[in-house]
């Protein structure tokens, strides 16, 4: 017989019963994934022998302790407690933290910096602020204007089409990557405070003002795990295609 798998108001559900109901909600599929993906996590964090320092570990929950002001060790047991684990749990849950970023910067590493150049297009943006309006004569008309010290701001504000027209036109940082290519080759050759246009785009003729060039860096740490998470999930999603994978139930 069967084992129980859980016991629910005392009656037992085997495992076979449980991925039974998976597949009648159909979320079998996604819970098969989560098991081959921590079973490819765990099998390569074995073979890299990767392995945080104690110090590091307990630092880190220091840390957590810290920012989430549970200092007191009462506190910091009712938090344990609240969510389910216990500090030898939790102390785990933290190992496999640094496990886990370790392994994904191994894995990263090597193709980050040509990954990097790849995106850098979609990576690096630009703060603009845009008037919008229907006919090339006013476009123009507006761009003499402002050329001769009629405030961008104000005009936007009265004649622009886009909602943005009552934040005086600014768009805010905008990927490289996503603007139109007209636009983006105007822009690339502008100087931040220049104006650029007037450029017919979608049926609409626009005005545009650079503000700033944001470009993208590696130094950036959000950045680089950003691309690194992309990078080894790309990894992740190549190695869980190539298992074999049987499902067994009774």
């Amino acid at each position: 017989m069967e084992a129980a798998f859980l016991i629910v108001d005392d009656q037992p559900v085997t495992l076979g019963q449980a991925l039974k109901y998976l597949q009648s909600s159909g979320k079998l599929n996604t819970f098969i994934g989560e098991i081959l993906r921590q079973h490819v996590i765990e099998q390569e964090l074995q073979t890299l022998q990767v392995q945080p320092s104690s110090a590091a570990i307990e630092q880190a929950v220091i840390d957590f302790r810290l920012q989430r002001g549970l200092t007191d060790p009462k506190s910091f047991q009712e938090w344990l407690t609240q969510n389910g684990t216990d500090y030898a749990s939790f102390h785990n849950q933290v190992s496999s933290g640094f496990k886990l970023a370790k392994l994904k910067a191994t894995i990263a590493e090597p193709k980050l910096q040509e990954y990097f150049i790849e995106r850098k297009i979609f990576l690096d943006r630009v703060v603009l602020s845009r008037l919008v309006v229907d006919k090339q004569e006013l476009a123009e008309e507006l761009h003499s204007q402002i050329e001769e010290g009629t405030s961008f701001e104000q005009l936007a504000k009265e004649y622009s089409l886009t909602d943005d027209r009552i934040v005086n036109g600014m768009m805010g940082p905008v990927s490289r990557g996503t603007l139109p290519d007209i636009l983006r080759a105007a822009v690339d050759t502008a100087s931040p405070g220049e104006l650029v246009g007037p450029l017919e785009l979608e049926q609409t003729w626009a005005l545009f003002r650079v503000e700033q060039f944001l470009p993208a860096s590696l130094e950036d740490g959000q950045l680089k795990e950003a691309l690194q998470n992309e990078l080894f999930e790309q990894w992740l999603a190549a190695k869980i295609q190539k298992l074999t994978v049987k499902l067994q139930v009774s």
